[in-house]
């Protein structure tokens, strides 16, 4: 039986929601950056027309760019901004261990790319991740305190993510995460996950239970 037009097959609607993505995600500026990495190609890019605008920015090592699937997967972060962790160096995770190897990964290998979205606090955030951290001290675990408070345990996206991976030449990937969701929510919108790299980092007295609930509730690999 022909396929019915007015229900569009499951590729076709993947590749109409890709499609309509990139055109809503532009490469704005970029620029070469010295770093305790090395060089790093730093590229911003802005979604949408909002005013303030919403940038996200791409670190790029290397040349990422893969002519066709069968070239080797380039190694990859998706890393969601986290301010109390990457300034305050706060104890009450591990998102700055990870994000400081995922880059000292894509120097090491001289090729790759981390992805650096701003979606603070799992999407909620700087302001309700602080008032989560206040439950937290209550004695309230991570993903409770984001349902005390009216969110989901992750609200975070990733089609923006794949529209900046694409745009950079990006087809296939070698994804550094102990998140499922990131495998998932990078497939779902087109970019090829051809493995998963774990990253490990010490758990120490402030976050020991928080990594505990990640892998309990969320399903995170540690």
């Amino acid at each position: 039986m022909p396929p019915n037009p007015a229900f569009p097959d499951v590729a076709s609607r993947r590749r109409c929601t890709i499609v309509a993505l990139l055109s809503d995600v532009t490469r704005y500026a970029e620029a070469e950056v010295p770093t305790e990495y090395g060089p790093v190609r730093t590229v911003v890019y802005r979604v949408g027309e909002s005013v303030p605008p919403e940038e996200h920015v791409a670190l790029v090592v290397g040349d990422v760019t893969q002519a066709s699937d069968a070239d080797a997967p380039v190694l990859a972060r998706v890393h969601s901004e986290c301010w109390t962790g990457e300034v305050l160096h706060s104890h009450k995770c591990d998102c700055r261990e990870q994000l400081d190897q995922a880059l000292h990964a894509v120097s090491s290998a001289g090729r790759g790319v981390v992805v650096y979205l701003r979606q603070e606090g799992r999407g909620i955030g700087l302001g309700n991740k602080v008032r989560a951290y206040a439950l937290q001290n209550e004695g309230v675990d991570t993903v409770d305190a984001n349902r005390i408070l009216g969110f989901a345990d992750d609200g975070r996206t990733y089609g923006v993510a794949a529209a900046i991976l694409r745009d950079l030449g990006v087809r296939k990937v070698a994804l550094m995460t102990n998140n499922p969701s990131k495998v998932k929510g990078l497939v779902d919108h087109g970019i090829e996950v051809d493995s998963r790299v774990a990253l490990k980092a010490e758990p120490n007295e402030h976050n020991a239970e928080y990594l505990a609930v990640k892998a309990k509730k969320m399903g995170h690999t540690l």
